[in-house]
């Protein structure tokens, strides 16, 4: 399982995600595309990073690519692999789904939809599975709807889960939008796609 971050860095969220997965037998690759020595501290920075792989998909793509050729050597990788992000990590996972990185799959959680000039789903080499929340001001459901008409159109298997009411962070512990009912779902929904792909947790332990 390789976990992206959000645009604030790899901090303890996207820790604590990597050790629920690992407590299941998972093996949890958490990835930090801005770099080792990168620590944002302000809404400014975190905008800022962001914006700047938005705007550079190469270095975006490289950085990605790179993270997955890395965890692929880690004690306890397999073949098979996931690729999954909150947020900017959703965007992240699309990114890395649209690049043709040839994992097993690709999950979104409230991420950035928008397909970026220049890119299709024509080379998505996995399952696409999208969990949002229909109050998500960041994309909203005609970009939801846009992503779903795309993955259909080029032929991807893909599913979505949309929550009533969630908005953008429902998934992160202590903000202001959490929402316990959309977490749980959607971790279920999560575990799922996981079983589907991996074929079980005793596989990929």
């Amino acid at each position: 399982m390789l976990i992206v971050h959000d645009w604030d860095g790899l901090t303890d969220y996207e820790m604590r995600r990597a050790d629920m997965l690992a407590a299941l037998g998972y093996t949890a690759f958490a990835i930090d595309v801005y770099g080792a020595d990168v620590d944002p501290q302000t809404v400014d920075e975190n905008r800022a990073l962001s914006r700047a792989l938005y705007a550079d998909r190469d270095t975006f793509k490289e950085r990605l690519l790179g993270s997955i050729e890395a965890a692929a050597s880690i004690p306890g990788a397999t073949d098979d692999m996931v690729m999954m992000g909150y947020c900017f990590g959703g965007a992240a996972a699309l990114e890395a789904a649209r690049a043709g990185a040839e994992l097993d799959g690709f999950v979104s959680f409230l991420g950035g939809l928008g397909l970026p000039e220049g890119q299709s789903y024509d080379a998505v080499a996995a399952p696409v599975m999208v969990f949002h929340g229909t109050a998500d001001p960041v994309s909203g459901m005609a970009d939801l709807a846009a992503l779903l008409d795309a993955l259909e159109g080029a032929g991807v298997a893909h599913g979505a889960e949309v929550f009533g009411g969630a908005r953008h962070p429902f998934t992160v512990w202590g903000s202001g939008d959490y929402d316990l009912a959309a977490d749980q779902a959607s971790w279920a929904g999560l575990l799922g796609f996981l079983d589907q792909r991996l074929g079980g947790i005793d596989d990929a332990s």
